[in-house]
């Protein structure tokens, strides 16, 4: 299956550096604006910021790489988010400023924990091939009926790779009650080596783990997971927590800003996109070889907040069971 998107031609990449160094991002929020803010005005400058390193975070890496956080004199401490459960911990404890994950997990850190968090920033949606159910080419398991009374792995229970793979089953006429999910969080990078063991049959993964499990396992899809009730579904956002929002306005406009100008590189430069995946040290932050980098499919990369789209997710969530009552996601956005 290919999974690419097409390229953006490299001569545009300088183009669109040149004008986003000018000020001319759009989008709604504080995206907009004549240029980054002074950083003697800026409440706080140091920020630790905990991200999925997949590609539903692009736009941040992007950001990061062309130095557009530095240029609105952010100075960004990056750690990788590999459990949403933990990262949320971290940072209502205050041990990261911003979060970069998927929305389900912040969803019911809201509905049922009454976390109070707010979505500043839209980082994902779903395309073809970018999060997909793979198996093994040794495997029996050539279809997803056959996945019936086996272990399908995802990278946390109940979770956004549980909700799409939940959605897919069903939208196959298979109850997700008939396949077994992990009690544990199984972190991305460990995936393949899972699948290969045996210990799980399937597996759900997003970009770039997907392409990765392709090239080192030969692995082989079983169902693109851009279909049914969640076809070209929101995967990722950043958020804040509310207290820290209103402590630091003029710090959260600067990142936004920033992010913004990045996700708008990501949508329109696929070269771009390759070579911040590429930069990155090391796999566990993220880091991508040039052969994958090539093929890896990619989201797309919003601008500002969309309401209906958002509400789509805990919609979703509630007809799947990952929430009891229904939601109305206008409290996590927002003053």
């Amino acid at each position: 299956m290919i999974r690419k998107r097409l390229r953006v031609p490299a001569l545009l990449v300088p183009a669109i550096a040149a004008l986003v160094a000018a000020g001319c991002a759009s989008g709604g929020g504080s995206g907009t604006g004549a240029g980054p803010a002074p950083a003697d005005s800026l409440e706080k400058t140091t920020l630790n910021v905990a991200v999925v390193p997949a590609m539903d975070s692009a736009g941040f890496f992007v950001a990061l790489h062309q130095g557009l956080f530095a240029a609105a004199g952010l100075k960004i401490n990056y750690t990788p988010a590999t459990s949403s459960d933990t990262v949320i911990a971290g940072q209502m404890r205050g041990q990261y400023d911003i979060t970069g994950g998927n929305y389900v997990s912040y969803i019911q850190a809201a509905a049922q924990r009454h976390d109070d968090l707010r979505i500043v920033a839209e980082g994902s949606v779903m395309q073809q091939g970018a999060q997909v159910i793979f198996t093994l080419p040794t495997s029996p398991i050539r279809s997803l009926a056959q996945l019936k009374g086996h272990v399908l792995g995802v990278n946390a229970p109940s979770n956004i790779e549980y909700l799409l793979s939940a959605s897919v089953l069903t939208e196959h006429d298979i109850s997700p009650s008939a396949v077994k999910f992990p009690v544990k969080p199984i972190p991305f990078p460990d995936m393949g080596q899972e699948l290969a063991s045996g210990k799980i049959a399937a597996v759900t993964l997003p970009e770039p783990f997907a392409s990765l499990a392709e090239e080192n396992l030969g692995a082989i899809t079983l169902a693109d997971l851009n279909q049914g009730a969640t076809q070209q579904f929101p995967i990722e956002g950043y958020v804040v927590t509310r207290a820290w929002a209103a402590r630091y306005p003029s710090t959260l406009a600067a990142f936004v800003k920033a992010l913004e100008q990045g996700q708008q590189i990501a949508d329109t430069s696929r070269p771009t996109v390759e070579q911040a995946f590429e930069s990155l040290k090391g796999p566990q932050n993220g880091q991508v070889p040039p052969t994958i980098a090539s093929v890896m499919a990619l989201d797309t990369y919003p601008l500002g907040v969309d309401k209906p789209r958002l509400q789509r997710v805990a919609d979703v969530m509630l007809q799947f069971g990952l929430l009891k009552h229904a939601f109305n996601v206008s409290q996590m956005l927002g003053g």
